[in-house]
């Protein structure tokens, strides 16, 4: 199968300023690469390529240029070219990871302890450079949440304030209570470099990164064999990426220990590398994030946990930023763990639209880089028509309106424009999800047009409730793409959809755990097939007034039901004309007087016998046109609608429009009395090309009665 990518340029913001021996760091810049095969554009891999600026051997002019040249590469050779890669270890970790992930399906890359939730990865608690003040407040709170290894950021004040700051933890922890890394950054000059050593291992330190800067081989060989303090590399194994080059630096300076950092020191495959070597060597090793995102942090941690690491590793910076990628990923105590966090708001739902996210084909992008996305999206010529919906309508939920404008479906003639709230919209979406028990991370798929308020829903549900949404062309046959293995949790469909995935791809449709059907009426048939399901399966009630569905019939099931049940913090009631009213004060602005004629039943649930604008009144006798048509339905398989015409007699007459020329009236007429009564029996058939239907596969009645007038 054919490759295909693209590029996403994000910036990562600090949440406060980061300070290094190179400056202070206030953004991040990265390069997210994803990955696809053009026949499956569901199925997603993504990786990172963060170079760090000053400090990586690839952040060069021009990166995203170079990226984009070895993504092409990929994409006509199908393999990554590992000896070009060598000189651009960022780009080769972003590529490699965004491969695995597209083959695995998961960012759950390798299988382990730690990907399976059943073991944490030891880490260190980082302390940022500072003043002391700053330093010490930092120490407190990771000594507070359970760490036992700390890593201190020395070389950017004072020498011997440092040295107090270190002497008096150790005044309150001894060694066997807390251990304490130290990093220079090559901070130190070599001419007191050792004097500095000898200071710091009075304090019982476990080591030292990078005491001097890197590049000096003799004179950090003459350190490693004077020092009192272990010292561990860092700085010094950026840019060496030869496997014969990294042996004799090993050989010439043999460190006690390296200290690996995939974007900087050979992606995956070039860590691998020096932990090969520095093990033959007797040289201890340990892995750390060089200020990735949470995208490259959760490929470096799967990497790490194949590994089984005796040593806390350095991997918990996934909070430095304030605008992360939501991951599975969360620190407890002193360990990094592959879970979901606890929401601490004790609510599984998100309504501040600033602070949401979204999930789309399973990969997870933050605002900033879904709009990001949706920008890349729009401005491409080959984006299809309803793609082009979905990622508009992301740009228009998070601009600054509290609202927007959607389109009814045109149920009861031309289609109109309404002002609805956003904070509305959030609020139904909590009640869909909420009587689904849809919960983060389930799978949803979206295949309904974004223009009308069904598919905005979808999407505002996954907002919200941190569904994982698919999207696929709104067409007659959904599941017809769908990755073998896909199981979605919930989708919504039209009756149409549905009736053609039972014809042509019924097992992928029993695999959906949660599905609705609204839009149109139900075929008797359809409906019966929709009862053999495995799964559960409702029929909505609802209009764009209503945002979606405030009512839910169970379809199959033991729950199998033949009236609608309200959701939660909906209220109805009856109009004088016998119509629907609607008071759900969480969704709409005021109560909602329907057209549609009802009948409320003793538990609170109720029937809808037809709409008020569909009644015929035929010799003093009213009927219902969607009464009519359920009976009909069961002895008619091709496509018809009942509509009225004037009578001079009656009043109004019955009129039963069928695609067909082919048909005996008389006989039709014979078979039809069978079941119904005289006052429904239609006093006129005629046979039309085509039975008209609004765009959203609705009977067009104003237009069945035109019909009749030009006959």
């Amino acid at each position: 199968m054919a490759l295909a990518y693209r590029i996403l340029p994000y910036t990562l913001h600090f949440k406060q300023p980061a300070g290094t021996s190179r400056g202070v760091y206030r953004t991040r810049q990265s390069w997210y690469v994803q990955l696809w095969h053009t026949e499956q554009p569901l199925r997603i891999g993504i990786g990172e390529c963060a170079p760090l600026p000053d400090l990586s051997c690839d952040a060069l002019p021009g990166y995203a240029e170079i990226l984009d040249r070895f993504c092409r590469k990929l994409i006509v050779n199908r393999q990554l070219d590992y000896s070009a890669l060598r000189a651009y270890p960022s780009m080769l970790f972003g590529l490699e990871t965004a491969l695995l992930h597209l083959e695995t399906g998961s960012f759950r890359l390798w299988n382990t302890p730690f990907s399976r939730v059943e073991s944490g990865i030891t880490i260190n608690g980082l302390i940022w450079m500072g003043d002391k003040d700053k330093m010490f407040r930092q120490i407190e709170q990771k000594m507070a949440t359970g760490f036992r290894c700390i890593k201190l950021k020395i070389g950017a004040i004072d020498f011997e304030e440092e040295l107090a700051l270190i002497r008096h933890i150790r005044s309150h922890f001894s060694p066997e209570q807390i251990e304490i890394r130290v990093d220079a950054n090559g901070a130190f000059s070599p001419d007191n470099a050792l004097e500095k050593l000898h200071r710091l291992a009075e304090l019982q330190l476990h080591s030292i990164e990078q005491p001097i800067r890197q590049g000096q081989w003799e004179t950090m060989a003459k350190l490693v064999k004077e020092t009192p303090l272990p010292i561990a590399l860092d700085e010094e194994l950026i840019g060496i990426n030869d496997p014969a080059e990294k042996q004799r630096l090993l050989d010439i300076i043999h460190p006690h220990y390296i200290i690996l950092k995939p974007s900087l020191h050979g992606g995956i495959q070039g860590c691998t590398e020096w932990i090969s070597e520095a093990e033959k060597r007797s040289i201890g090793w340990w892995i750390t994030s060089a200020l990735e995102s949470n995208i490259g942090l959760n490929a470096i941690a799967q990497w790490c946990a194949t590994l089984n690491p005796s040593l806390p590793q350095g991997l918990g910076t996934g909070a430095l930023f304030a605008d992360n990628i939501d991951m599975p990923l969360v620190v407890e105590g002193d360990q990094l763990w592959n879970k979901l966090p606890e929401n601490e708001e004790n609510t599984p739902f998100c309504l501040d639209r600033n602070h949401q996210s979204i999930t789309l084909n399973g990969i997870p992008y933050s605002k900033e880089l879904a709009l990001i996305l949706a920008n890349i999206k729009l401005t491409d010529p080959e984006t299809p028509e309803w793609e082009r919906e979905l990622f508009a309508f992301l740009q228009a939920w998070w601009n600054d309106s509290p609202t927007l404008t959607v389109h009814t479906s045109g149920s009861t003639g031309t289609p109109k424009n309404i002002v609805v709230e956003k904070e509305r919209m959030m609020q139904s979406a909590i009640t869909t999800c909420s009587a689904l028990g849809l919960e983060q991370g389930d799978k949803a798929l979206l295949c309904l047009p974004v223009r009308y308020i069904a598919g905005k829903m979808m999407i505002v549900r996954s907002l919200v409730a941190g569904l994982d949404l698919y999207s696929v062309a709104p067409d007659g046959r959904p599941l017809a793409n769908i990755p073998h293995g896909l199981i979605f949790d919930f989708a919504a469909m039209v009756p149409l959809q549905v009736f053609n995935s039972l014809s042509n791809d019924k097992t992928a449709l029993e695999t959906i755990k949660n599905g609705i059907i609204g839009g149109a009426a139900i075929d008797p048939e359809l409906e019966k097939a929709v009862a053999a399901l495995p799964n559960g399966w409702y029929s909505t009630y609802g209009m764009t007034e209503t945002l979606s569905h405030i009512a839910l019939r169970r379809l199959n099931g033991p729950a199998r039901s033949e009236t609608y049940c309200p959701v939660n913090n909906v209220n109805i009631s009856l109009s004088e004309e016998g119509t629907l009213v609607i008071d759900a004060p969480l969704i709409c602005r005021g109560t909602i007087v329907t057209n549609d004629i009802a009948r409320i039943l003793p538990d609170g649930s109720f029937e809808i016998l037809g709409r008020k604008d569909n009644v015929i009144n035929s010799g003093g006798i009213k009927q219902q046109t969607e009464q009519i048509e359920r009976k009909l339905s069961q002895i008619l398989d091709i496509p018809f609608c009942i509509t009225s015409a004037p009578d001079p007699k009656l009043g109004e007459k019955v009129v039963l429009l069928i695609e067909s020329k082919a048909i005996s009236e008389q006989d039709l007429l014979t078979k039809i009395s069978c079941f119904l009564d005289v006052y429904e029996t239609p006093k006129q058939i005629i046979p039309v090309d085509k039975i008209p239907m609004t765009p959203n596969g609705k009977i067009d009645r104003k237009a069945a009665k035109n019909m009749i007038l030009v006959i």
